[in-house]
């Protein structure tokens, strides 16, 4: 099959709005909780989030075609716009027919919805709806618009798989890629569901932390006191090329990826496999698709939420999979930085892995204060700071209610 690699990245995250920022964001071990802005919080549990700050819209895209997308597709765009210039891509020297998106939301438009549905329940009755409210909502409009902007004509769609959506598409991507069908592919994910709805969804279910005295030590991934995951919001974008093709145009190449994994837990809605059973599968399924063994990574970036049930979950999955390498290996969750940015998640946790490679670091998972006796202490977590690695391949975890489960295998190009 044909090789993937990748020339260019976008990032719209809670610590940093570009890639850059992202990455000294991530090397600082910053933290993007604070207390919500974008609605009011008073009669909720939660009252803090991730969200990405400073965002103007009007600043970045044209303010017309802006005011007809909803956040995430906003997101979407200016990521890829990033990750675009990134890649140095020359539009009018590429195969636009050999050019798509696979794109990555887990719930898509919501904030359309629930502003339509709002003036209407308080409003005469007489149902007076906006005309771009369904287009704003449904899920694949991001990789639509995508498409529309660039004029990208081969495959074009959205994957929907919750936490894992971003993940999928990043996978799905690369096989367009490797099977012949496509030289480039602009693929990742975007969210923004810091919303009262979700924000009360989540709360309904407990399992969001309620740390509301502390937001920015609040998302603890392995910590004993962990009480739920912070909600986040933002956009990762990657641009996937043919080999060939990127060396014939000269492309800087990051990294190159080298295999992904899918997998069901087939156990719950919600929650994970107690034995982390599609976790083990998945992560076994990449490394096999990469033609990779054990002993070849150097980094798992985890889903690691900081949930109860899913982060003790994870961490007997890893030891199963890496036996005794998983003690030579650095482990991380950057969410404990990012918040939870759902259906965004795996592409930028793709982007960190990425600069992981890049720049032979280990992003931290910070706000570790104390040991959880179901987790075995020899790991390497990275808890607190960054730490100096050389790093040679990278594997990237995100698992989706529903039981939905990925992994994405980025390796050094050589």
């Amino acid at each position: 099959m044909k090789r993937v690699v990748v020339t260019g990245i976008g990032a719209l995250t809670p610590i940093g709005n570009t890639a850059k920022a992202y990455l000294e964001g991530l090397q600082k071990g910053k933290s993007g909780a604070a207390p919500i802005t974008l609605f009011d919080t008073t009669n909720f549990k939660t009252k803090f989030a991730a969200e990405v700050k400073g965002f103007e819209p009007n600043d970045l895209l044209d303010r017309k075609a802006a005011r007809k997308m909803d956040r995430f597709t906003q997101f979407a765009m200016v990521s890829v716009a990033e990750a675009i210039q990134h890649a140095g891509l020359d539009l009018d020297k590429i195969d636009l027919d050999r050019a798509g998106v696979i794109w990555g939301s887990g719930i898509g438009g919501l904030k359309s919805l629930e502003d339509d549905i709002s003036d209407f329940a308080t409003g005469s009755g007489t149902p007076r709806f906006n005309p771009f409210m369904i287009p704003k909502m449904i899920s694949d409009i991001a990789a639509g618009m995508i498409s529309i902007e660039y004029g990208f004509r081969a495959v074009n769609y959205a994957t929907v798989s919750a936490c894992a959506s971003s993940s999928h598409a990043i996978s799905a991507a690369t096989d367009n890629i490797r099977l012949g069908r496509c030289d480039v592919m602009v693929t990742g994910g975007s969210e923004a569901v810091v919303l009262s709805t979700s924000i009360g969804g989540f709360n309904a279910m407990r399992a969001l932390s309620t740390r509301n005295e502390n937001p920015e030590t609040a998302s603890r991934p392995f910590d004993k006191d962990r009480d739920g995951f912070v909600l986040g919001e933002g956009a990762g974008a990657l641009i996937l090329e043919e080999y060939e093709h990127a060396v014939k145009r000269g492309a800087t190449i990051l990294a190159e990826v080298a295999g992904s994994g899918a997998t069901a837990d087939a156990y719950h809605m919600t929650a994970p496999h107690p034995e982390g059973l599609g976790a083990k599968n998945v992560m076994k399924m990449a490394l096999a698709d990469a033609k990779m063994n054990v002993e070849d990574i150097d980094y798992v970036n985890v889903h690691g939420t900081s949930t109860p049930l899913g982060d003790v979950a994870e961490a007997k999955a890893i030891q199963h999979v890496f036996g005794d390498h998983a003690y030579n290996l650095n482990i991380s969750s950057t969410k404990s930085m990012t918040g939870h940015l759902l259906g965004a998640a795996g592409a930028i946790e793709a982007i960190a892995g990425i600069f992981s490679i890049l720049h032979n670091f280990i992003p931290p998972t910070i706000n570790h204060f104390t040991d959880d006796p179901e987790i075995d202490s020899k790991l390497n977590l990275t808890f607190n700071d960054a730490q100096e690695r050389e790093v040679k391949a990278v594997l990237s975890n995100t698992f989706g209610f529903g039981g939905h489960n990925s992994s994405v295998i980025f390796k050094k190009f050589k």
